[in-house]
């Protein structure tokens, strides 16, 4: 009984330790602020940088090998390059009308060309786009 109070005070020292977020900061003056609106003030935005040159997101026989990889050159046997193709750009158009429906939903249109670009960069890393 004694091992289980004392691991369940170490974890508990552990999770407080590292939950800081509301925790009193100096910026707080009287009322003691915390730092959680201290980080969720605005900061300048980064410029971002546009290239010419090719695209940072790899397609075709770039793309990289995944843990779906196999199941994608399995269904090019069984379909067919031209089907799998088709089924993938179904697939993708679905897949981005939901996330532009979602940023609708949330109020939040303006992020929808950036989470389908995470999407792409997800799909490239799981192996989808072999």
């Amino acid at each position: 009984m004694n091992r289980f109070v004392s691991l369940c005070l170490i974890v508990v020292a552990i999770v407080a330790s590292s939950v800081q977020g509301f925790a009193p900061s100096s910026l707080g003056g009287i009322s003691g602020g915390s730092n959680f609106v201290v980080s969720q003030r605005s900061r300048a935005q980064q410029p971002v940088s546009r290239s010419n040159s090719k695209s940072s997101l790899q397609m075709g026989s770039q793309a990289k090998f995944g843990i779906f990889s196999p199941a994608v050159y399995g269904a090019k046997i069984a379909l067919g390059a031209d089907k799998l193709n088709k089924v993938r750009g179904k697939g993708i158009s679905l897949h981005s009308q939901y996330i532009g429906e979602f940023c609708e939903w949330a109020g939040a249109y303006h992020l929808r060309t950036r989470l389908i670009k995470k999407a792409k960069t997800n799909g490239d890393i799981l192996g989808f786009l072999v």
